[in-house]
């Protein structure tokens, strides 16, 4: 009986056994197989250098250059100090924080540690020269971005940093992950995709303790692609320079086909500091109240003021409420219903190409209550506003074009004719951002286009013409236009223009200024315009926040236009 027992007993094992053999090697052999196989095989990275950045003649915005990280092979301890030691007195790093490294980044036997970052040439090579007595010791060329003027256009090409969880939700079906570093803002993030580099590899296999058995193969990494801008350097300084220390933006715009020649927004921030995140620098940046990282060139929305009287004297003349014989005496101010609204100064009788040229508010409240505000808000809309210019750079804002509509529904409020008044002359809810101005201006500087502005000419050598959305005809009459460019033109030309001293720049210039009056602070000033005003070239917008006055800002439109002149630029 008990013979009987033990054989069941053997039997019922050897057959445990038996199926046990058959689940791992038949059932499950070529899942454990690929498993087995994971386990003895090692990716270890190689980083590729991203895209450079160029302006439109080529010369390098942004490009990068080769730093080196220490790493250390795992190894048994008193080795491991005596390398920390050497590595320490090398680089003057403290033994202590490099220790505290390896520590935290050790993940196996054959990975090599990063003990320390971005280590310049002449000490990479000092610690080569031990690798003889120091086996363990890995040097790994790495590529960091390098920014070859400073803070110059900081806001066209924006700054890298460890990816965020709102965008790695968004990009992780791109082969984007954890830790990887992205562009915020500008080209380098609107263009990430195409500057990203692809990380190469080295493929290793180890034995079950982890050590290096041999290579098993190589794939070089790929470095990001050339972005070569529609920014002229030359330009783009001037404008910095010009604008330093003040808040507000200057745009410069090709008419025809909607090149960005120079975008600079004050104040701006350098993007070499997020390289190695200098936290103090980067905290006061975003705890700064003048709001450094805002593009106000396409993100800041202000009211237009003066500047929009093209776009109300366009929509009066296309609908016959005004023609070139209408004419309004403005004695400093009129009456609106019961209310008085002032003007900035006493014109006496105005034409249409007059009141351009002085900005007679006057002439605009009577002219807008006319047009009306569906009329002028239609018109708005024609001209390209309250809506984005799809300039392809990220975060621009729509702006706002009210109507009357609008506040009954929102506000649950009547629109009375103060409402257009106000309207008429760029104030009340009408909102703007600049790159919209540059586009309004455009449209008479081109003979009726609305231009679709952009930022990026070619990738990787390859143009983008034919991805470009094509100009848009605005309905207007070529007599509407040519009477408004007569009135901008007189802005600058007339005595008594708004924008007078820009007279004697070495260059004619046509143009409008615009004054905002703000509830907190100094007004807003503008002016946009172009040049040469028989052939433009270039639009200009020049805006300040709580800048002062238009006059302002045709003192800074003259600074940058002279200097464009004495540097042979137009």
């Amino acid at each position: 009986m008990r013979t009987r027992i033990i054989n069941t007993i053997l039997i019922a094992g050897f057959l445990f056994a038996v199926l046990g053999v058959f689940n791992l090697s038949v059932i499950n052999g070529k899942k454990l197989k690929e498993l087995s196989n994971r386990n003895c095989i090692r990716l270890l990275p190689q980083p590729g250098a991203r895209g450079k950045i160029l302006d439109r003649s080529g010369e390098v915005i942004v490009d990068n250059y080769l730093t080196y990280d220490v790493m250390v092979m795992p190894q048994n301890e008193i080795e491991l100090n005596r390398t920390i030691k050497v590595i320490s007195e090398r680089l003057g790093a403290s033994t202590k924080d490099l220790l505290k490294r390896y520590r935290a980044g050790l993940q196996g036997t054959f990975l090599p540690v990063v003990v320390q970052k971005n280590v310049d040439t002449k000490k990479a090579i000092a610690l080569e020269e031990l690798k003889l007595d120091f086996p363990s010791i890995v040097i790994q060329p790495h590529p960091l971005r390098r920014y070859a003027y400073g803070n110059l256009a900081a806001h066209v090409i924006g700054y890298l940093s460890e990816i965020d969880i709102w965008r790695l939700s968004k990009l992780s079906d791109y082969g984007y992950g954890s830790k990887d570093i992205v562009g915020f803002g500008g080209v380098e993030e609107k263009y990430d995709y195409f500057l990203r580099e692809k990380e190469g590899a080295l493929s290793v296999e180890v034995d079950h303790r982890g050590k290096l058995v041999r290579i098993l193969g190589y794939r070089p990494p790929e470095n990001g692609k050339d972005i070569l801008l529609t920014i002229d350097l030359r330009i783009q300084k001037i404008c910095e320079n010009t604008l330093k220390g003040r808040k507000g933006c200057v745009l410069v715009m090709e008419p025809n086909t909607g090149e960005i020649i120079a975008l600079s927004s004050g104040p701006n921030f350098n993007p070499a500091a997020f390289i190695n995140q200098l936290s103090p620098y980067i905290a006061g940046l975003f705890k700064d109240r003048d709001a450094p990282f805002i593009n106000r060139a396409i993100s800041g929305v202000f009211p237009p003021g003066s500047v929009f009287k093209g776009v109300v004297a366009a929509g009066a003349l296309e609908t016959g409420k005004v023609n070139l014989a209408t004419t309004y005496t403005c004695t400093g101010s009129t009456y609106v219903g019961r209310r008085q609204f002032k003007c900035w100064d006493t014109h006496g009788p105005q034409s249409l190409i007059d009141a351009i040229a002085h900005s007679c508010d006057v002439y605009f409240y009577k002219t807008g209550i006319l047009l009306g505000p569906q009329g002028i808000h239609d018109y708005a809309l024609k001209f390209g506003l309250g809506k984005p210019s799809l300039i392809d750079l990220p975060y621009e804002a729509s702006g706002f074009v009210p109507d009357p509509l609008w506040k009954k529904v929102t506000r649950l409020q009547n629109w009375y004719d103060g409402d257009t008044a106000n309207f008429s002359i760029g104030q009340g809810d009408l909102m703007v951002t600049p790159i919209q101005m540059a586009r309004m201006t455009a449209v008479f500087a081109n003979g009726g286009y609305l231009v679709s502005p952009y930022i990026v000419k070619e990738i990787d050598g390859h143009s983008l013409s034919s991805y470009r959305k094509k100009s848009v005809k605005v309905p207007v009459r070529d007599s509407t236009l040519k009477y408004i460019k007569q009135g901008m033109r007189k802005v600058v030309s007339s005595p008594n223009g708004t924008a007078s001293i820009l007279s004697g720049v070495g260059v004619n210039l046509s143009g409008k200024t615009g004054t905002v009056q703000v509830p907190k602070g100094a007004p807003h000033g503008w002016f946009t315009g172009y040049f040469p005003s028989d052939k433009p070239r270039f639009v200009i917008v020049v805006f300040l926040e709580n800048g002062g006055s238009g006059y302002a800002c045709s003192v800074l439109t003259k600074q940058i236009v002279e200097e464009m002149v004495k540097q042979e630029l137009i």
